[in-house]
This record gives structure tokens, C-alpha cells and sequence, in this order.
């Protein structure tokens, strides 16, 4: 059962104007002839994106994990393509003071089942020294492989915070495509959810209607206090960590000067 009603002091303040089931039937379906021209339009991108040239490198490059040093090849698990998260480390921080967007991007990744079935490895690789990176790693509970990549170049090594993908031939490894920014969103399925709902992400850049609850800076909900209030203040750290055993409040967010 729905409410009709064409009665102006029925509007909320701030919000949309409500209307019967036939006309939000009529906005949606209008809705969606964008989103479906924004799908196909995807699925181009994709088209390209499994066009675009290979880079070979060299796979024989040592990374560590937890059992010493491996071969690059090693991560592929006998697969044909591999996955790597590129995940930012900043040296001698605590838990609490990783990088918030990282830790939740890993967090939506604990699971490559999926990727697997399809022929498809996964790895998170990291800057940082493994002794830190185990530990951290120890802490989340997280059940991907981890690696350091500390001492190594790009595109193996080198900057953070992105998605890459490699093919192998035999024992050569090609490099076949890297994100950029917010390339990373599409693992991290809140996202997506949030941009379904009425307030989306609650994000300062974002476009909302008149009346909307004001946005805070990119990013705010990534990390919080105990009590899962919005802040980088002294006793937060990354929204994933508080669900983790021994998650307690903190006095100093130990960035080293990397600010929330």
C-alpha cells in the first residue's frame, strides 16, 4: 500500500517531493535508461581495457611473505592471471595508523573464491617491511596472501594504492592494466550501496538535493571512534579495525606526521 498524495504540507523539508507509486515509477524508468546507457558504456571500457598493450616484466623479482623470499611468479598459484592489491604502508605506524582507505579496500577483499574459479589469482602487495606487514596482517584477520614488496621497483613495487593486473605465459609475466585514484571503488561494495541509498555517501563533493544533510570531506566514514563516530582524532582508527579483537581506543594515531 502505497500514499497518494498531491498535498504540498505532505512534503519533508529537504527531500524529495513525495508522490504516488505511478509517478516514481515513471522517474525511475527514466532513471534507468541512463543506467543502462552508463552499463553499456562500461562494457565498452572493458572491451578496450582487454585490448590495451602488455608490458613483460620480470618475473623471477623477489617479494617476501611468510615463507621468505619468492619469486614474483610464484604468486600466480599456477594460475594464468593475477590480481594485485597495492596496499600503502606507512613505516613504523601502528595498526590504528595504516592508511584508512587501504585497510577498507583489503577488508571488501578477504575472499577470492570467486576470482579463482575463474582462473584468477590474488595477492596484496605492500611497501612495508614484512615483520610490520605480518603483524598487521595477523591482526586483521586477513586469510589473503601478503607480500613485501619493500626493496622492489615498479610496477611490482613503487607506488601504493591501486589495482594491477598480470598475465602469465609460461614463465613470462606481463603487466596488463593499473588503475588510477578511485579505480579502486569497484571492491569495495559500500560504495556501491551507499550510492543506492536516499543520502548516498555523505561525502562533501557529492551533488544532493537542496536541504540534503551536509557532506563531510572524502573519505570521513573510513575511520572512526569506539562509539563509530566520524573522526581522525586521537582515539580512532580505520572502521574495519574496531570489529578485531583487542581494537581499543588509542592516544595517538602514530602517522608520523601523515595527516587523517
Amino acid at each position: 500500500m502505497t500514499t497518494t498524495t498531491g498535498d504540498p504540507a505532505a512534503a519533508l523539508p529537504g527531500r524529495p517531493p513525495v508522490v504516488d507509486l505511478a509517478t516514481w515509477q515513471a522517474a525511475r524508468d527514466e532513471l534507468l535508461g541512463r543506467e543502462k546507457a552508463h552499463t553499456r558504456e562500461g562494457d565498452a571500457i572493458a572491451a578496450a581495457r582487454r585490448r590495451l598493450p602488455m608490458v613483460e616484466l620480470d618475473g623471477t623479482v623477489k617479494v617476501v611473505g611468510p615463507d621468505g623470499p619468492v619469486p614474483f611468479l610464484d604468486l600466480f598459484q599456477g594460475r594464468d592471471e593475477l590480481v594485485v592489491y597495492q596496499h600503502m604502508w606507512y613505516d613504523g605506524a601502528p595498526h590504528q595508523g595504516q592508511c584508512e582507505g587501504c585497510t577498507t579496500t583489503a577488508w571488501h577483499l578477504k575472499d577470492a573464491v570467486y576470482l579463482n574459479a575463474r582462473g584468477v589469482s590474488f595477492a596484496i602487495l605492500t611497501t612495508g617491511r614484512w615483520d610490520e606487514v605480518a603483524s598487521y596482517v595477523e591482526f586483521m584477520g586477513y586469510t589473503q596472501p601478503w607480500y613485501s614488496v619493500h626493496d622492489v621497483d615498479a610496477p611490482v613495487g613503487g607506488s601504493m594504492g591501486y589495482l594491477t593486473c598480470f598475465l602469465r605465459d609460461g614463465d613470462r609475466v606481463f603487466l596488463t592494466y593499473s588503475t588510477t585514484g578511485r579505480g579502486t571503488e569497484p571492491v569495495n561494495g559500500s560504495f556501491r550501496l551507499l550510492d543506492m541509498t536516499p543520502y548516498g555517501r555523505g561525502e562533501a563533493w557529492e551533488d544532493n538535493p537542496d536541504g540534503w544533510p551536509e557532506g563531510r570531506n572524502a573519505c570521513w566514514f573510513w575511520r572512526s571512534d569506539a562509539d563509530g563516530n566520524a573522526t581522525g582524532g586521537p582515539t580512532s582508527r580505520p572502521v574495519p579495525q574496531w570489529t578485531r579483537p583487542g581494537a581499543t581506543p588509542v592516544e595517538t594515531l602514530g602517522r608520523h606526521g601523515h595527516p587523517h
